[in-house]
């Protein structure tokens, strides 16, 4: 039960990933989507700006999916210890880089998807934007402990 309540989340993340790369998900179709609504919203913009903030808006997308992947899956790495570790952050970062490598592979074999370096290094990088952000918020955490901890005995 343990295993599940601090994994399930990261595996739950992982299916949301996997689907979001089907071809369901292609840029054709999500510009079908997103473009009107964006020529809704920039009635004068050029179809050519429209396109460049829907691919902006697409790559968004891998950010928060991958920024969102790193925290569940170094949720499940500390199963609810506090603190932080180094190896933590280290395995995390494996699996981000290992799934988006994955989660690439499996676009290249989707009619309409195509696989892409540049997403995966995207994709890594994002989980490394997660990492750091964790370990700030980790490091204020030990600093107030200790502050609060310290000065008033």
């Amino acid at each position: 039960m343990r295993l599940l309540r601090y994994w399930g989340p990261a595996v739950i993340w992982a299916l949301v990933i996997t689907s979001a790369s089907t071809g369901s998900f292609t840029t054709e179709r999500t510009a079908g989507h997103i473009i009107p609504f964006l020529h809704w919203l920039f009635p004068h913009a050029t179809f050519d700006t429209l396109e460049h903030i829907h691919n902006g808006i697409r790559k968004g997308g891998h950010v928060f999916e991958y920024f969102v992947f790193a925290l569940l899956v170094l949720r499940g790495f500390r199963s609810g210890r506090a603190g932080w570790l180094r190896t933590w952050a280290i395995s995390t970062l494996i699996v981000v880089a290992c799934f988006a490598g994955l989660d690439e592979l499996h676009q290249a074999l989707v009619p309409g998807r195509g696989a892409s370096a540049w997403d995966a290094l995207l994709d890594t990088a994002a989980g490394a934007l997660a990492l750091l952000l964790a370990w700030r918020l980790a490091r204020q955490r030990e600093k107030r402990e200790v502050t609060w901890g310290g000065g008033a005995h």
